[in-house]
C-alpha cells in the first residue's frame, strides 16, 4: 500500500527551483539534526520513519523544517530522552517569549 508521503509517479506539475534562505530556526533544526547523528543519538531511518508517520495533514500542511523537527522530537521521546511533558514545559515557555527570532 502506497503511503501520503510516497508520492511518485504523481502528477505534481513543475518542481520549484528558486533559493531562498533559511531562516535561523530552520537553520537551528538542521544543527540539531546534524549533531543528533553525530553522537550517535539519532539514525538516517529513525529520522526518516519519524518523517513519514508525522500524519498526512502534518506531512501536507507543514513544511520541510516543521515536519523534520517533528520527526526528532518524537525519537526523542521515543527514546526517553525527553518526556512530553518536558517538551510541552519547553514550547510553553518559548511561546511565551515577546521577542521573535528570526
Amino acid at each position: 500500500m502506497k503511503g501520503y508521503h510516497d508520492i511518485g509517479g504523481e502528477p505534481a506539475g513543475p518542481i520549484p527551483r528558486e533559493e531562498h534562505d533559511m531562516m535561523l530556526w530552520e537553520k537551528r533544526v538542521e544543527a540539531i539534526l546534524l549533531l543528533l547523528s553525530q553522537k550517535g543519538i539519532l539514525r538516517v531511518d529513525e529520522n526518516r520513519r519519524g518523517l513519514e508517520s508525522v500524519g498526512a495533514e502534518v506531512y501536507h500542511g507543514a513544511g520541510y523544517a516543521q515536519r523534520r523537527i517533528q520527526s526528532i522530537s518524537s525519537n526523542l521521546v521515543l527514546k526517553g530522552i525527553v518526556s512530553i511533558e518536558e517538551l510541552a514545559a519547553r514550547v510553553a515557555d518559548i511561546e511565551q517569549r515577546k521577542d521573535v527570532l528570526p
